[in-house]
């Protein structure tokens, strides 16, 4: 019987726990999902709220629309490393449920009232939700994983945002307002009952002294007993790593600058998620229907803005999958620079575009709309999600929840400031001028990518800090070798 393909399959899939593995990293992004629907919900959603017939009591203003937008990111500035506090304190799991418990209250808000104070305050209050995805996803994603899957299921992390768009992009052109509504408030309520039944992460569990528990939880995620011998090397290595930490000084900011290779480390996974962050991607998704009317001008597009919503939604999720695909063949290290580099051309051709037909110059109206899905494409296949990866794979447990968090707030304050800048800056400057500038950015991150980022794939976290040690020791040597040249000059003079 188990020559039938679909059975051979499904047991290769499931030799050493990978459907496992990849069932527990769908049941933690469940969050992740809702909370990229609630970041979608605002572009069908918003021509229905600011209709006059439409179910808000007043027609919403432009204003609002773009607080509702921003509000999100800022509590997240101040939360993110709150959150990684109580992920280290609580658990993995108890932060996730929060997580979830936080978008019920803000999607029920939105269900008692539809006037401007409570869209914002529903939209603050999923601010801590996302403080909750991007610091506390991340890391239970890496401390389930085994090795050989770590970057598909790290870049699950995107992918199931990206889905949770396109699901609210299709449920706002199908389904009623309210139906949408109830449909969204629904999916954290049932993940916050079913998520009861799922086990924390191996790694906390081996922290709080719970070895036991540690041992059932992980022999879970592999597929096997608890008695598998194979497995008795995993947990043992979790132990001696837990003895290393707590026989050194508890992690604190100086800990981490006075160690000049994890340092690096830090320096290295702020570039990376700041350059993603602020490429001018949220932009794109933001205002891709203005987009498409710009460019409605010059070519014939019959889709409503919802539908293309939709095509922006099912490109962005086409790339995720590619990305969740091909990360574990290509490594971080160049998918990372190879979908900058496509997401920098493209932000060039869409500024181009936009500055050349300013000066009454025709040119052919299908060339922005093939840039913007050029640039949603490869921000997705890559640029989005491998900054995840690389960042959860650079620290140790020591230091990953307080560096996550970190940078979570960080990358909060610049989604704020470019979804409140973006109106200014487009009057100001000019569109073709905000897009130039974002290729910049993308641009500078694949020349940061190649010649400082390292390669993190299949390799442990002391083996990519020998790495760098090795690339300090070297610049250190080349230093060396020009102080002794300049020696050799000055003696002769």
């Amino acid at each position: 019987m188990l020559d039938i393909f679909p059975l051979r399959w499904f047991a290769k899939f499931q030799h050493g726990g990978i459907a496992n593995q990849f069932f527990m990293a769908i049941m933690v992004t469940i969050p992740v999902l809702n909370f990229g629907m609630l970041m979608g919900w605002q572009s069908p959603m918003t021509p229905i709220l600011q209709s006059p017939d439409g179910p808000a009591p007043e027609p919403i203003t432009d204003n609002t629309i773009s607080w509702m937008a921003s509000i999100t990111f800022f509590p997240s500035i101040f939360c993110g490393v709150l959150v990684g506090d109580l992920a280290d304190r609580w658990g993995r799991k108890t932060t996730t449920m929060l997580t979830s418990l936080m978008l019920v209250i803000s999607w029920s808000i939105t269900l008692f009232s539809l006037r401007p104070w409570a869209l914002i305050t529903s939209r603050a209050v999923a601010g801590l939700a996302c403080a909750g995805c991007y610091v506390v996803t991340p890391l239970y994603l890496k401390e389930i994983a085994s090795d050989r899957i770590r970057g598909a299921l790290g870049s699950l992390f995107i992918l199931v945002q990206n889905l949770g768009y396109l699901l609210v992009y299709v449920a706002g052109d199908l389904l009623s307002f309210v139906t949408v509504m109830w449909l969204c408030t629904a999916i954290p309520v049932l993940h916050l009952l079913v998520f009861l039944t799922m086990p924390e992460t191996p790694v906390f569990l081996v922290k709080q002294g719970k070895y036991k528990e540690a041992r059932v939880a992980l022999a879970w995620l592999r597929h096997t007993t608890p008695d598998d011998k194979n497995l008795e090397e995993e947990v043992q290595q979790m132990e001696r790593e837990e003895e290393y930490a707590r026989s050194m000084k508890k992690s604190s900011w100086k800990s981490l600058f006075q160690d000049k290779t994890t340092f690096q480390a830090f320096r290295i996974a702020l570039s990376v998620m700041l350059s993603q962050e602020t490429c001018g991607y949220l932009v794109v998704l933001m205002y891709a229907g203005s987009i498409f009317d710009q460019a409605s001008q010059s070519i014939s597009l019959k889709l409503s803005p919802n539908k293309q919503t939709i095509v922006v939604g099912a490109i962005q999720l086409i790339g995720s999958i590619v990305a969740s695909c091909i990360v574990e063949q290509t490594g971080r290290k160049w998918l990372l620079a190879g979908t900058s580099l496509a997401t920098g051309l493209s932000m060039l051709s869409l500024g181009a575009w936009f500055y050349v037909t300013s000066l009454s110059i025709w040119l052919p109206g299908w060339l922005p709309v093939l840039a913007m899905c050029l640039c949603i494409f490869s921000n997705a296949a890559g640029y989005q999600p491998v900054p995840y990866v690389i960042m959860s794979e650079l620290f140790s447990f020591q230091h990953r929840g307080m560096v996550t968090s970190f940078i979570s707030s960080v990358d909060a304050l610049s989604d704020f400031l470019q979804t409140k800048a973006y109106d200014p800056m487009l009057k100001y400057f000019g569109i073709h001028w905000v897009f130039i500038f974002f290729s910049l950015v993308c641009f500078l991150g694949t020349f940061y990518t190649v010649l400082y980022v390292p390669e993190t794939k299949d390799r442990s976290v002391e083996e990519i800090y020998a790495l760098l040690e090795d690339g300090r020791q070297k610049e250190k040597r080349k230093d060396v070798e020009n102080g002794i040249d300049k020696d050799n000059e000055m003696s002769r003079l």
